[in-house]
């Protein structure tokens, strides 16, 4: 398999890693869109958030974890950050693996 997000979990692509459990991984967006951007995967492949809640629903619990651990570690926990996940090519997800997004360290504003 030819995923970006299971070779970065797989360390063969570097990443700035602030964050590992055993069924996640959470790293700096190469591509950030707020003072803090990190991106949490599943270390388990699949497609969406949909699916790894089908697949694995206590992985998807984990998601949530490691995200309020890195919001808590980057100092935004009390400020407020925006948990995202982008499903589908409309909605602009462009690495077909589950994964959320944590941004925070600004006003975010409202959703488009």
């Amino acid at each position: 398999m030819d995923c970006l997000f299971c070779r970065i979990a797989a360390r063969e692509i570097p990443a700035t890693v602030v964050h590992e459990t055993d069924t996640t991984l959470a790293f700096r967006d190469i591509s950030p869109q707020a003072p803090t951007h990190v991106v949490v995967i599943a270390k388990r492949h699949d497609t969406d958030a949909v699916a790894l809640a089908k697949a694995a629903p206590g992985v998807l619990d984990d998601l949530f974890l490691t995200a309020g651990e890195v919001a808590k570690a980057e100092g935004i926990d009390d400020s407020g950050y925006r948990l995202l996940f982008n499903t589908g090519p409309d909605a602009g997800q462009t690495v077909f693996h589950a994964h959320l997004h944590v941004l925070g360290g600004r006003p975010l504003g409202a959703l488009a």
